[in-house]
């Protein structure tokens, strides 16, 4: 087929294709194509994510290296750290307010440590999670891989310091009487949990922080807040025996609380069963589902928006 352009001259153009008449979601379906950075299904995201689970091991621990690289203590202050802040939290709210009280004193300094281990797990990921994304966008921008891979591996970082921290919360119990027993081995299915738990958190809030980085500012203030509404330096139900038992059920429910008693009660000698809410293994693993199957299906369903903008 041919046509006259204005000079006069003679131009070929090309003949009609049957493709003229289909729609260009049609002609995608026909030939296989894709939109480019399309969110995958759900399944499939699992299964890209199962495929980079070496780089998130990688990751996370080149991070983990790399967090104390500056410092002449090094890898040490991945230890030093929440001791430092449990010692702090003694002498203020053991010393100076005396919240240990209705605790035996060889159970409350394990008994702090191990809120202040545990919390600071759940705090730093939740803190890591929110910057997984707009503190990444070079390498979210740079390479294709699934986005969850991100504060997926900041939970583990996480995971892993806090394997630091329990030697020294070994130790710490060991020197207030609390020795080796089965008892032991609940803090292995607890810790499991909790880090389902996190990783769910950390996908919400890298989320929501990748659109609104002020976020980063105000999380601080946020996780201080339910640190201290979780009985990390306190006994929730002694000190609530006189309120209103909705009070010390809301208190003792939440997770970062359930997490903590479990720990708790399987490494502390005198941490009985009457300090744990009823019914604590199927309240940790509901959290843990809710947060860790929910945070992950809210951060699929944005996946295509990351790094845009």
């Amino acid at each position: 087929m041919s046509e006259t352009t204005h000079d006069g001259a003679i131009a070929m153009s090309a003949p009609p294709s049957p493709d003229d008449r289909l729609s260009p979601a049609e002609v995608a379906a026909k030939y296989g194509l894709a939109v480019s950075g399309a969110r995958p299904g759900l399944a499939e995201y699992v299964r890209q994510l199962w495929g980079r689970r070496h780089f998130v091991l990688a990751f996370s621990s080149a991070k983990l290296t790399a967090q104390y690289s500056q410092a002449k203590l090094g890898q040490l202050w991945q230890v030093a750290t929440p001791l430092l802040n449990a010692a702090v939290y003694y002498l203020i709210f053991g010393l100076i307010l005396q919240s240990n009280r209705g605790i035996p004193s060889e159970v409350f300094i394990p008994f702090l440590v191990t809120g202040v281990f545990v919390f600071t797990f759940t705090q730093s990921s939740v803190m890591a999670g929110v910057r997984a994304i707009s503190g990444n966008l070079g390498l979210v921008r740079a390479l294709h891989f699934p986005r969850a891979a991100l504060p997926v591996s900041f939970a583990l970082q996480q995971l892993q310091q806090l394997m630091f921290s329990m030697i020294v919360l070994v130790v710490v119990a060991v020197a207030f009487g609390s020795y080796p027993a089965l008892s032991w081995l609940l803090i292995l299915p607890a810790l499991v949990l909790q880090f389902v738990f996190n990783t769910g958190l950390a996908l919400i809030m890298a989320r929501l922080g990748s659109k609104t980085p002020d976020l980063a500012q105000l999380m601080p203030f946020v996780m201080r807040t339910w640190m201290y509404a979780s009985g990390v330096m306190f006994s929730i139900p002694i000190m609530l025996k006189d309120k209103p038992g909705w009070i010390g059920d809301i208190l003792q429910y939440n997770p970062a609380a359930i997490y903590m008693d479990l720990v708790r009660f399987g490494l502390i000698d005198g941490y009985g069963r009457e300090n744990l809410p009823a019914h604590v293994w199927s309240v940790a693993l509901l959290w843990a589902l809710i947060l860790g199957v929910g945070g992950f299906v809210y951060f699929w369903k944005a996946e295509e928006q990351y790094g845009r903008g």
